[in-house]
Formats: C-alpha cells, sequence, structure tokens
C-alpha cells in the first residue's frame, strides 16, 4: 500500500513568537504562531509541527498557552516539542491540544521516556526528533545534536533512530542541522542512511529551499517533508509543493 506523502510545516517559537534562523542561528521574528498555524491550516497543510527552541536549552517547560491557543485554531494533527523532559509533560502537551509529542535531547539524556510514553500513550504519540549533522567519526557518517545544535551527544545517527525504534518511537524526524535554513535541498544522504534502519515513518527536515528539492527526499526514503522559511516568508505554498510532489509521482493526501 502506498502512504500518502505528507506535508508539514515546522513553527520554531521562541519566546511566544515564531522564529526563524540558519543552523539556528541569527533567528528574526516570523510572527505570531497561532495566527500562522491557521493560516497554514487554511492552506492545506497536512500536519503542523511545533517546536519552542529554547525550552532545552533554557531548561525551561514548552509554553503551553501557546500550544493550548493552536490547537484550538487548527483541525490537523499537531506535534509540539521543545522542554519535554518526562512523562509528565508529555501528559500536559497531550492534554494541551498536541496530537503527537517530540523528544530529542531528553530523549538523548534518557532514552527510557521514549518507552514510557509508547507505554502510557501509544507509539503513535511519540516522535523521536534528531538533530544531525555529518560527521567524520561517526559508522553511518552522521552525528547526533542536541540542545538545538549546541552539542555534540556522542551518539550515532544511525545507531541512535534503530534504538528510538525500539524503544517505542512511532515516528522519526530528521533534520539537518548542515542544510537548517540554508534553502540547498535536503540531506539526501541522511534520509537514505535513516530509512534503511528504520521501518516507522521518517520525516525529513532542513534546507528545503525550492519546489525541486521535495520529490527526491521522498525518493530518499522520507515520508514526509517539513519546512518551516519558505513558507514563512512565502516563498512557496503548501498546494505547490504538493502538485510538485504530485507531478513527480508521488501520492498526497
Amino acid at each position: 500500500m502506498t502512504v500518502a506523502v505528507r506535508v508539514i510545516p515546522c513553527l520554531d517559537v521562541d519566546g511566544g513568537r515564531v522564529t526563524k534562523g540558519i543552523r539556528f542561528l541569527d533567528n528574526i521574528d516570523v510572527g505570531d504562531p497561532v495566527e500562522l498555524a491557521r493560516v497554514y491550516d487554511a492552506e492545506g497543510a497536512d500536519e503542523l509541527v511545533f517546536y519552542d527552541i529554547t525550552a532545552s536549552s533554557q531548561s525551561r517547560d514548552t509554553t503551553y498557552d501557546v500550544v493550548r491557543r493552536t490547537a484550538e485554531q487548527v483541525f490537523i494533527p499537531l506535534t509540539v516539542g521543545g522542554g519535554v523532559r518526562a512523562v509528565e509533560d508529555i501528559d500536559r502537551l497531550l492534554r494541551a491540544g498536541a496530537d503527537k509529542v517530540s523528544l530529542n535531547t531528553a530523549a538523548v539524556e534518557r532514552p527510557d521516556v521514549l518507552g514510557e510514553g509508547a507505554m502510557r500513550f501509544g507509539s503513535q504519540c511519540i516522535v523521536l526528533s534528531v538533530d544531525a549533522r555529518r560527521a567524520a567519526w561517526a559508522p553511518s557518517g552522521f552525528e547526533v545534536t542536541t540542545h538545538g545544535g549546541r552539542r555534540s551527544a556522542d551518539l550515532d545517527l544511525v545507531e541512535w533512530v534503530r534504538r528510538g525504534q525500539e524503544l517505542g518511537a512511532g515516528e522519526v524526524v530528521v533534520n539537518s542541522m548542515d542544510a537548517d535554513g540554508t534553502r540547498d535541498g535536503f540531506d539526501l544522504d541522511m534520509i537514505a542512511a535513516v530509512r534503511a534502519e528504520v521501518s516507522v515513518p521518517v520525516v525529513a527536515s532542513g534546507g528545503a529551499g525550492a519546489l525541486g528539492d521535495f520529490a527526491p527526499a521522498v525518493e530518499a526514503g522520507a515520508d514526509a517533508v517539513l519546512a518551516a522559511s519558505v513558507f514563512h516568508f512565502g516563498d512557496l505554498r503548501i498546494a505547490d509543493v504538493k502538485t510538485a510532489l504530485r507531478d513527480a509521482g508521488h501520492e498526497i493526501r
């Protein structure tokens, strides 16, 4: 059975505002997350991802109020991440309106939280999000980073996603730190390496810049494509991305 490709806008939120930078640096203000979420829902986004990008590095909770108000405005699945450290945090986000909860730094620091979350809420609610970059020392050629790309986790990407799936993650988001915000295209080698290792859905993130960037990511193994700045700044529309994917022979929602 062919699974339809999902097109997912990503809202990187800092201090209650959507922001966007390059490789997580030099961020500029983009707007109100609730307003942007409403626009993307109306434009036909299949899902929405909401990352509180400084919650982990600042050791604070995700802004539940913003999550709640965003969830009230959209009728598509909402994935929320950032500052999630325990099962109680997952519970609070799901109660605030999230459909799925994304874990990154917390999963690296305490992998059991993936299993605990999957056991209590089901694997379909638990997303392993990985910020990875090229590294000569890593067997796969890619290493995992944490705290918004600020620290190396000393983990090989492929080994980590395999373990994440075994622990109970129902989806993997693989974000290329090297490509993030550059608009040079997705890291196809990274996507392929992850796809070869896991059977759960893989979401490609980092580097989208043109309509022609999305189909190659799907061909490399992505079940969904995620982008931020190209949508926020109006360079690309969700409908145009879906048309480009359909024209390349991929089923879309």
